[in-house]
């Protein structure tokens, strides 16, 4: 159907039972009104570069008919220059993208661990709090470098893993926020960081109870355990810097240790979801394994190391011990740090390095003939190295008990 699209006209059109109808106006070319069972929508089709588009300008009542023609003509005239309306439409929406959606898409596309997840949305609610209802295209790199240096004042090293988040949530738009094929950002703004070489330069932690007192350490850790008073939640914390004291596992692989992925009987535990995305079995010395075989269950709570009296159900932070074991040996200590004294021990055994990086689950990235041929997902053949280290680390104890001072087994030839 084809006339003149005016408000008289488009007042008395009925609106189809079904299917839609397409009425043409006969003045200006491509121009029309769409009737459906449930509204009427003005459109203009065109050509561009050879290719016939249609786009829709809006609802009647959103636009009157002499507004939407001279909508009309703009598109068509877009069109004639080689202008796709969509590709803008499109590039207009993907300019207001706010740094929070931006987050909230990178977290959903990708597979992160619970504690990626819970650190890049404290940083969009904490830091860039300000920013984060901003669309993405706003922020620049005078915003960057400025909030930076403030932020370095307070923490270089939260600093520093703050604006990684945000580096990583800008590559992630300028390769998927793309309309027409062109990104909305040409250049990442968290660049400006690396351009200036200002990154803040952190120490690597060196943190480890001192291999002279592993004994000792080991003995406050049997008194800690004795005292009647501590309760549950009290005993799995101890229990769980036992058990990343003699196997070298990170405090987290700790908490969510399940019962499902222990085997008494083999004496192993299983890793399925490593920070290196290498699941592995790991071989338990006797030391870790009479302490799992003590453990006190409850019923329904499938946890290791768990607790009546936390939501999660597991532990918390293990610095309830580790702050007395530090208070004791006069020294800093975190339950991050065991797995640097784990390491020590090692080295002070002559454990090969690589052997000591696989039972801490480390990559192993130097040694390109260990890295492809090496057995990673079952490490059973290295039970006789992680055994050296819990009797090591007994034995120690036992020295520390009778006051001697001078081991002269300390070093074990590795197997």
């Amino acid at each position: 159907m084809q006339t003149k699209i005016t408000k008289k006209i488009v007042d008395n059109l009925k609106l189809p039972e079904a299917g839609q109808t397409l009425i043409w106006d006969s003045e200006l070319k491509g121009f029309g009104i769409r009737l459906t069972a449930g509204s009427m929508s003005y459109f203009v089709q065109g050509r561009v570069n050879g290719r016939s588009k249609r786009i829709t300008i809006g609802k009647h009542g959103l636009f009157t008919p002499d507004e939407a023609r001279k909508e009309a003509k703009e598109r068509l005239r877009d069109m004639a220059r080689g202008i796709d309306p969509n590709d803008v439409k499109k590039t207009n929406e993907a300019l207001t993208i706010t740094l929070a959606e931006v987050g909230s898409a990178y977290i959903q596309d990708r597979t992160l661990k619970q504690n990626s997840i819970r650190d890049i949305n404290i940083h969009l609610n904490g830091i860039f709090g300000p920013w984060k209802d901003q669309p993405i295209t706003d922020i620049t790199r005078d915003m960057v470098l400025k909030l930076f240096r403030q932020r370095t004042e307070e923490s270089p090293s939260q600093a520093n893993q703050a604006f990684r988040n945000l580096r990583a949530l800008f590559n992630y738009a300028m390769a998927t926020y793309r309309p027409g094929d062109k990104p909305i950002i040409l250049e990442n703004p968290v660049k400006v960081i690396s351009d200036a070489k200002i990154w803040n330069v952190i120490q690597a932690k060196n943190r480890r109870i001192p291999l002279l007192a592993a004994g000792r350490a080991w003995n406050i850790l049997e008194s800690i355990r004795e005292n009647p008073g501590l309760e549950l939640p009290g005993l799995s914390i101890v229990d769980a810097v036992y058990f990343c004291f003699l196997t070298g596992a990170r405090w987290g692989e700790a908490q969510s240790l399940t019962w499902d992925n222990v085997n008494l009987e083999a004496g192993t535990w299983y890793i399925q979801d490593p920070k290196n995305k290498v699941p592995v079995t790991l071989p338990l010395n006797s030391q870790a394994k009479i302490i799992l075989e003590n453990r006190t269950r409850i019923d329904g709570n499938n946890f290791v190391f768990c607790s009546n009296k936390s939501k999660t159900g597991y532990i918390g932070p293990g610095r309830f011990v580790t702050d007395q074991i530090a208070k004791d040996l006069k020294i800093i200590i975190s339950p991050h740090d065991l797995r640097r004294t784990f390491r020590s021990i090692a080295a002070e055994l002559n454990i090969e390095l690589w052997r000591t990086k696989l039972l801490m689950n480390h990559k192993i990235r130097d040694d390109i003939t260990i890295q492809a041929y090496t057995e990673k997902s079952d490490l059973e053949y290295l039970r006789p190295n992680i055994q050296t280290i819990g009797d090591w680390i007994e034995r120690q104890g036992k020295i520390a008990a009778s006051n001697n001072v001078i081991d002269i087994n300390s070093k074990r030839e590795a197997i």
